[in-house]
């Protein structure tokens, strides 16, 4: 069973492939530009001179918005194809790190190995749309715990576990850990994917057990501005569950790692 879940993702969930197309959809799509991303920097605030990793950072849409409002970020992710991407937007003395990782094709900060940074060298972290690939959060967690001081934050948003769930047909056990697979389509070709749902308890439990204290839990609307722009898509996204975002602390008494 182990060996037949490694090849199949051996073969699927592959950005370098598509890099270029995707980060095209997702610099001006409604659930990433007007939804996701607006979402993320209003649940990050006042950023500026703040030091933040940006774990899993692809193309860099949201590294770049982050250095707007001042903030020191630094990006990884494990796409050799989104890094380039991210180079040519962000210039090629951006702090950017290739991580390494158990498959180095796959798009997850899976973290198994450490990163290639001091403990508490970061005051946020920030892991947009990246911990519903892995089955297990506890070593990607235990490492952004790692880099973070006390009153350090991490930042997350993943796939809603509501709309994983209602994507089985039969309904899978909601309270149990499972995968579940889709094609992308981008310019024309077929992309499989594979993700991992998890409960909202197993969520919380996998965030305390690193050592992290819950802070919010948003369900958020998109930006209005886009309105105009999507006008039916607009008003089905405003409705139904798409992503779910959090934030976690480090308990400003906490002990290092």
């Amino acid at each position: 069973m182990e060996q037949d879940r490694d090849q199949d993702q051996g073969r699927v969930n592959r950005y370098d492939g598509f890099a270029e197309a995707y980060a095209a959809e997702n610099e001006n799509s409604l659930v990433n530009a007007s939804y996701e991303r607006p979402a993320m920097l209003a649940l990050a605030g006042d950023v500026a001179g703040r030091r933040i990793l940006d774990a899993g950072c692809g193309s860099g849409p949201l590294t770049a918005a982050l250095r707007e409002r001042g903030a020191v970020v630094t990006g990884v992710d494990s796409s050799a194809g989104m890094l380039a991407l991210a180079r040519r937007r962000l210039g090629g003395d951006a702090a950017l790190y290739d991580a390494e990782l158990h498959d180095a094709e796959l798009h997850e900060v899976d973290l198994r190995d450490r990163l290639p940074f001091a403990d508490g060298a970061f005051d946020d972290v920030v892991a947009s749309l990246v911990l519903h690939y892995l089955e297990d959060w506890g070593p990607t967690l235990a490492e952004f715990r790692r880099v973070l001081g006390p009153g350090g934050r991490l930042l997350v948003s993943v796939d809603h576990p509501f709309v994983a769930y209602t994507f089985q047909d039969p309904r899978p056990d909601y309270f149990a850990t499972g995968s579940y697979s889709f094609d992308w389509t981008f310019g024309g070709k077929s992309v499989p994917m594979t993700f991992w749902r998890k409960s909202l308890h197993a969520m919380s439990e996998a965030f305390a057990t690193a050592g992290f204290r819950l802070s919010v839990i948003s369900e958020p609307q998109p930006d209005p501005a886009a309105r105009e722009l999507f006008p039916d898509a607009f008003r089905e996204l405003s409705r139904t569950p798409c992503f779910l975002f959090f934030v976690v602390e480090v308990p400003l008494s906490a002990p290092g790692p």
